[in-house]
């Protein structure tokens, strides 16, 4: 989706706008749209052609009420926008789509293995996955950067989960589908028809995965989750199968968007990139809140509750845009203004309470290992081509991001 600089849109209507459709984040700007919904219809709802509906969160506090509270707000009917009145499948067994108590004996034996000590292990990792991106970009060509930047997740979950390079570039592509089935670039026939292959495929592998390792002693996450407990019992099969899904596709849903997104802003606002040097650490936290790659999280209301322009009755959806959340007046000054120096960023970009980010530590770890690489290796950094935003409500993501560089000690063509 496109990010705007400004907040001007007279005469605006939300009722206009078609935040269900993948197609409105490809050409669209939804933030004229968050903005008028923030001052006037902190609780907008919209119902589909098909009598099915959803309630809108854009203001910060009412999105971290919502996220923060899974006994009034439950994940367990869908966690995604598309799935919206259609359940999901793995409520119960997923990490993202169990509530507690369930979800917290799920989460506590992945914590350590997750945490910002294991992350800080694989810094060496990180860094030649990024040294792998940036190569293109050495010789003074233009470079992809929002196709070479997959390989950056793919590649740190790869070595968490044990999983042979040889795959990565599949489970790359299958994640992409999964996170986005509607895009045009990988579409296969239709959105529906895209994402049941690309569950297949990962499901079929991870379950290929769980039966190489049933006699051997491999120390890895997906082991991890095959020997652990989960209260007073081991996962079952399908357990470990959806969560290995759910931490790939974590990853693949975040890290690249993010390291494509910022880069931009840094193009767009080259006073901020001569900053880079010094900021490395606040350039990773802005650029998380200005991208706010996953954009949307669903819940169903447990109970009626009142939040910021009325009462969200028991059973309906709620669809909190992390890109408005982020971009809140009240909490964040000058929202619209990249400023990689902002102190007291409390962006929600990994989500809020129980359902924060698993991966965070190791997200954060790769995006600052990435982003101190590419301001240590080059002086400038432009646009070389037309940007291609994704098509999804889920991920604020780029489908093409052409960038041109210049190594630092080399001087420009005369």
């Amino acid at each position: 989706m496109r990010i705007s600089a400004s907040t001007a849109a007279p005469g605006l209507n939300p009722c206009d706008v078609d935040l269900f459709s993948p197609e409105f984040y490809a050409t669209g700007d939804p933030h004229p749209v968050w903005a008028v919904m923030r001052a006037s219809a902190p609780l907008h709802r919209q119902e589909l052609p098909d009598g099915r509906s959803f309630l809108s969160i854009t203001r910060y506090h009412d999105a971290c009420r919502v996220l923060g509270d899974a006994a009034d707000f439950t994940s367990e009917r869908g966690s995604l926008l598309h799935q919206l009145g259609q359940g999901d499948a793995a409520a119960g067994q997923m990490l993202v789509s169990t509530d507690p108590p369930r979800h917290s004996e799920l989460r506590r034996p992945l914590n350590r293995p997750m945490s910002a000590k294991s992350a800080a292990a694989l810094e060496d990792t990180a860094r030649r996955a990024v040294a792998t991106v940036l190569a293109p970009a050495m010789d003074g060509e233009v470079w992809e950067v929002a196709g070479l930047a997959d390989h950056l997740p793919v590649a740190l979950a790869g070595a968490l989960l044990g999983l042979p390079e040889r795959d990565w570039p599949d489970l790359a592509r299958w994640t992409a589908m999964a996170a986005a089935p509607d895009e045009p670039s990988w579409r296969i026939r239709s959105g529906s028809q895209t994402l049941a292959i690309a569950h297949h495929s990962l499901f079929d592998y991870f379950a290929r995965q769980l039966r190489r390792r049933r006699d051997s002693a491999a120390d890895d996450l997906i082991s991890h989750l095959m020997t652990m407990s989960a209260g007073a019992e081991r996962l079952s099969d399908d357990e470990v199968i959806y969560n290995c899904y759910s931490l790939l596709l974590g990853a693949n849903a975040t890290t690249p968007h993010a390291v494509a997104g910022t880069i931009l802003a840094l193009i767009e606002h080259p006073d901020q990139w001569r900053l880079a040097p010094d900021a490395v650490g606040t350039l990773v936290e802005e650029g998380l809140r200005w991208t706010s790659p996953a954009s949307s999280f669903l819940r169903h209301a447990v109970t009626d509750v009142e939040l910021s322009g009325g009462v969200v009755r028991r059973g309906e959806a709620v669809a909190v845009w992390i890109g408005a959340a982020n971009r809140d007046e009240r909490v964040f000054p000058e929202p619209y203004r990249f400023d990689i120096t902002r102190a007291n960023n409390r962006h929600i970009a990994f989500g809020f309470g129980p359902h924060y980010c698993l991966g965070a530590s190791v997200a954060r770890m790769t995006l600052r290992v990435f982003f101190d690489e590419l301001i240590r290796r080059f002086d400038t950094i432009e646009l070389a081509g037309p940007v291609e935003h994704l098509a999804s409500a889920f991920i604020a993501g780029y489908i093409r991001l052409p960038v041109r560089t210049r190594t630092k000690g080399k001087r420009r063509d005369r």
